[in-house]
């Protein structure tokens, strides 16, 4: 009986056909996640190996030993002896999480938590390459439209984070 893929060879072919063919990435993994009948979920190997790739090593003491890892993950209270820390570590330096993507709720634009993940392109729903100073500025409006504090669907906390973002996105944060 041939074996499932793994999530990470699932992953890595989600990502290889939207950058061969555009296509959508969300839409790619909620088939995915049908298909296998549940979210796909990356196991603790899994996560560890996407780390160690990124930042080029091929162990935890490797990794530990590493300057760039030490500076990347200052600050960010790690105990890497547990899987919540290795998410951490791949929301921040290598992306959303296949079972996090595509999300709702309400701390959720755009199909992300805005405070698990800093994409602010992501988002404002924008290109980071063609996107222009005014279509920021529309984005932010639009969401201010509807997480102002002053509205009945105001959240402070979501506007404030919008702010962060806006200003970075600016270049004026």
């Amino acid at each position: 009986m041939p074996r499932a893929p793994s999530v990470s060879s699932i992953q890595a072919e989600i990502d290889r056909l939207v950058n061969l063919h555009g296509y959508d990435k969300a839409i790619l993994i909620q088939f995915a996640s049908f298909v296998k009948g549940k979210k796909l979920q990356l196991t603790l190997p899994e996560l560890k190996k996407a780390v160690y790739r990124h930042f080029q090593v091929s162990s935890t003491p490797k990794l530990k030993a590493s300057g760039s890892f030490q500076m990347a993950t200052d600050g960010m209270n790690l105990s890497l002896s547990q899987k919540e820390s290795w998410k951490k570590i791949y929301r921040r330096w290598i992306g959303v999480l296949p079972d996090e993507d595509g999300v709702t709720g309400d701390n959720c634009i755009n199909g992300i938590n805005i405070f698990d993940y800093d994409l602010p392109w992501r988002v404002f729903g924008l290109d980071r390459h063609t996107a222009t100073d005014n279509d920021i500025k529309a984005a932010y409006r639009e969401l201010s439209k509807t997480y102002h504090p002053d509205q009945p669907t105001g959240n402070p906390d979501i506007f404030n984070r919008l702010n962060v973002f806006y200003r970075s996105l600016l270049g004026k944060g």
